[in-house]
């Protein structure tokens, strides 16, 4: 199970209706502000490309994905079989992936892959891999607190590879407290909207996120593999 972070140093804020998306400035990426911000809606990333200065963004539109909701077509029904997919047995080799120069995710920065990191060795963060021939080629990570995952990003080395992640992580939630999980995307992206995310508002995804909180985690990630 999880080890508590202990409070947080930082007074973070809860969105107010008047709010855009950017909510807040400043602090750090520590265990302990990085799961008190998730459960007030929160999540960090720069304003800006090569800036340092962390950001909290809550989206007045958030991307969610329902888990009676993700499309699955045929190409990628087909893809599924051509991958193994593994949970927690290579977060760092994730975030790397994610992190590759190459794609809109090259902000995660030397500090996103520690405080991470440091979050899945306490049992908050988790990773979802599709591997082929031994070889690690596509998945997704995020933040599991209670019935809410936090998607953070994905990546691909081969045709489907992050997809079929995804499409395992929704399995993994699918037990007798679906219907009340949240699966939150941060933003729906035209790539996104594809596999069936939706926008919701911010004072109903605030809604869902109290009462996603207090379910208990999914059983896949009440234990970390490494």
């Amino acid at each position: 199970m999880p080890i508590d972070p202990g409070p947080t140093l930082w007074d973070l804020p809860t969105p107010r209706r008047r709010d855009r998306d950017l909510v807040a400035m400043g602090g750090d990426l520590e265990p302990s502000t990085l799961i008190a911000a998730y459960r007030r809606g929160l999540f960090p990333m720069p304003a800006a490309l090569e800036s340092e200065e962390i950001c909290w963004w809550s989206p007045v539109r958030r991307g969610v994905l329902p888990l009676d909701g993700l499309r699955v077509s045929r190409s990628l029904r087909a893809s599924i079989r051509r991958y193994e997919v593994r949970v927690n047995t290579a977060f760092r080799d994730v975030i790397r992936g994610c992190a590759d120069p190459a794609r809109d995710s090259r902000w995660i920065d030397t500090g996103v892959l520690d405080g991470y990191t440091r979050l899945h060795e306490l049992g908050w963060a988790h990773s979802v891999e599709t591997w082929r021939d031994g070889e690690l080629v596509g998945g997704l990570y995020g933040v599991a607190i209670g019935g809410l995952f936090a998607g953070e990003s994905m990546f691909a080395r081969a045709t489907d590879a992050s997809k079929v992640a995804l499409v395992h992580l929704v399995d993994l939630l699918r037990d007798e407290h679906a219907a009340q999980r949240l699966l939150d995307t941060q933003w729906q992206t035209p790539h996104l909207a594809t596999l069936g995310v939706v926008e919701v508002p911010r004072a109903e995804y605030l809604a869902r996120l109290e009462v996603a909180l207090a379910l208990p985690l999914p059983a896949a990630f009440t234990t970390t593999a490494g």
